[in-house]
């Protein structure tokens, strides 16, 4: 909070849209100092966090199973996708559907923007060049 109200205080007026990592409270801190902030997952940390909670041996198939969902069309899509890996996953992996859930609200807005746009606002780390969905450069 005192960083973000540091920075407002030295001029930055508003914030349009903010990916931030998941890290648990900054979503609300965020709409504390800028109340009109879009604020984003990390689709790279939601990845990353995803295969922690999965054994080695299902990565590939749980990749290709979440890789429907994070380059969905738009929110409906996505949900669709979503309650397929839950239907499929649910029962072996009840933290990573809870994982997907609970970022929901603050996954979805990237998937108001064409995907060109999206390659440019998926996630925090600024020298990554392309979406997960493309395979990197």
């Amino acid at each position: 909070m005192s960083v973000l109200t540091d920075l407002r205080n030295r001029g930055v007026k508003d914030v349009f849209f903010l990916v931030c990592d998941g890290l648990k409270g900054l979503s609300e801190v965020v709409t504390n100092v800028w109340p009109r902030t879009v604020v984003q997952t990390c689709i790279i940390h939601l990845i990353r966090n995803t295969f922690r909670f999965t054994s080695r041996r299902c990565w590939d198939e749980i990749k290709r199973d979440i890789k429907p969902i994070y380059t969905a069309v738009n929110a409906q899509a996505a949900r669709a996708a979503f309650d397929d890996l839950a239907d499929k996953w649910g029962g072996r992996y009840p933290a990573v559907i809870r994982l997907w859930d609970n970022a929901w609200a603050e996954f979805i807005p990237i998937l108001d923007y064409d995907v060109e746009i999206r390659r440019v606002i998926c996630w925090t780390n600024g020298s990554s060049r392309s979406m997960p969905a493309t395979g990197g450069r």
